[in-house]
């Protein structure tokens, strides 16, 4: 496998797409702990998101029961079919993973319930376009519950953010939806002379393990999210003025100061320094 990313790029004319946010992995190392950090075995089914010129698949099919590489860029998928064509337990699919339907399950989305066994476990493996990496990694949280454990590579700041704890400059609406569906872990960092071509942002392996059940309980889920919505769209305005002007709840200010005092929160607080727990709270009262 050394060199295989760089020899396959030569072999095939490969041009990367700026648009696409296409950076292929060439270090095998790397590779291979990303691997490794998804512990797969045998009895998984492994989806990657941008297989690229397959160098990851490669090593994920030597593990995995099945792999479902979806690709959006069409034309890699020659490259793929035949530097991937001897292994019998990979499907490269030409799909943009945004337009896949996962609320059915993630096997009837990619169309392979014929094909695999959709009892297995689910896993996803991604080196992620940083342009639209949140929207990928809330489409698994928020449509899909089969899927237990995700290992992306992402941009560092974006690495930070979903594992900023409250208080800090990191923490943000982003930090709690992840934080609420799943246990997000920082791996490694990856340097950009990993890629080809070389970002100019250093990247992260982030590994998010998915919560049985959630560590808070809500009356409404919707509710909880606007209200997260609501305390960051304006980090600098207090709790108070945040919910007020927000579009969501239809409660005077005093209203929400005595909801707010309630439950031991200053009205002078801004939304950054609340924990998971006490967004839970809020958003209860205010279902109430």
């Amino acid at each position: 496998m050394s060199g295989y990313t760089r020899e396959t790029i030569r072999r095939f004319n490969i041009k990367p797409t700026k648009s696409l946010g296409q950076n292929f992995l060439q270090d095998e190392s790397v590779v291979n702990k990303i691997v490794n950090s998804a512990d797969i075995s045998d009895n998984d089914i492994v989806v990657e998101i941008g297989p690229g010129t397959g160098a990851m698949t490669f090593q994920l099919a030597k593990h995995a029961e099945f792999v479902a590489a979806v690709e959006i860029d069409r034309r890699l998928i020659p490259v793929l079919n035949e530097t991937l064509g001897h292994f019998s337990n990979v499907s490269v699919i030409n799909m943009d993973i945004l337009d896949i339907d996962l609320k059915n399950g993630v096997i009837n989305g990619l169309g392979l319930g014929d094909r695999i066994n959709s009892e297995r476990h689910v896993k996803v493996v991604a080196n992620l376009p940083y342009y639209i990496t949140t929207p990928i990694i809330m489409k698994f949280l928020e449509e899909t519950s089969d899927v237990d454990t995700m290992v992306f590579m992402v941009q560092k700041e974006v690495a930070d953010r979903m594992t900023a704890k409250s208080g800090g400059k990191d923490y943000g609406a982003l930090s709690v939806a992840v934080q609420y569906y799943s246990k997000p872990e920082k791996l490694f960092n990856v340097p950009p002379h990993c890629f080809i071509p070389q970002p100019e942002v250093e990247s992260t392996v982030i590994k998010l393990s998915r919560y049985e059940k959630p560590p808070v309980d809500l009356e409404d889920k919707d509710v909880f999210f606007k209200v997260v919505k609501a305390a960051f769209a304006q980090r600098r305005k207090t709790l108070v003025n945040a919910l007020y002007n927000s579009p969501y709840f239809n409660k005077s200010k005093d209203e929400l100061k005595d909801i707010l005092e309630g439950l031991g929160i200053k009205e002078n607080q801004r939304g950054e320094t609340l924990s998971i727990t006490q967004f839970a709270q809020l958003a209860n009262t205010l279902v109430n």
